[in-house]
């Protein structure tokens, strides 16, 4: 008798979503990707983070970018939790500004406070690009 296949343990869980790149996409993008998380039985420490990097993400591929549409994952691995947001393009890649006492232009600030690692890659599609960002949550548990 044949060894049953054993089950992965390095599953991954993954959820995306494309939305109008538009202002009021981007409480949508969080209420998604809250309500993911729920389902996915993750407690809310990391939803609150989740919620705000994805807000601060899909706000500067609306605001940063001459995009139509925007895409965000959210994928699950043992360790790490990764928020990673595709847009159709623009003028410049990410960069994290010193604002002075403006309130706008920290989104990746916060990003880099809150992250263990973010960073963006061109997607080969002109200026399109992907901006990610990992979270740790747990060696292996359910976030």
């Amino acid at each position: 008798m044949a060894p049953r296949p054993q089950p992965r343990t390095d599953a991954v869980r993954r959820f995306a979503f494309e939305l109008p790149a538009r202002t009021a996409s981007v409480a949508r993008a969080r209420r998604l990707a809250e309500e993911r998380l729920i389902l996915w039985g993750c407690g809310p420490e990391i939803r609150d983070t989740v919620a705000l990097v994805v807000s601060e993400l899909v706000t500067n591929a609306v605001v940063h970018t001459a995009s139509g549409r925007v895409v965000c994952e959210l994928r699950e691995g043992e360790e790490t939790l990764r928020i990673a947001v595709r847009d159709e393009g623009g003028p410049a890649g990410p960069r994290i500004r010193d604002c002075g006492a403006e309130e706008r232009g920290r989104g990746l600030l916060i990003v880099d406070a809150l992250a263990t690692s973010w960073g963006a890659e061109r997607t080969g599609h002109g200026t399109a690009q992907t901006v990610w960002a990992e979270l740790a949550h747990g060696m292996g548990e359910p976030c």
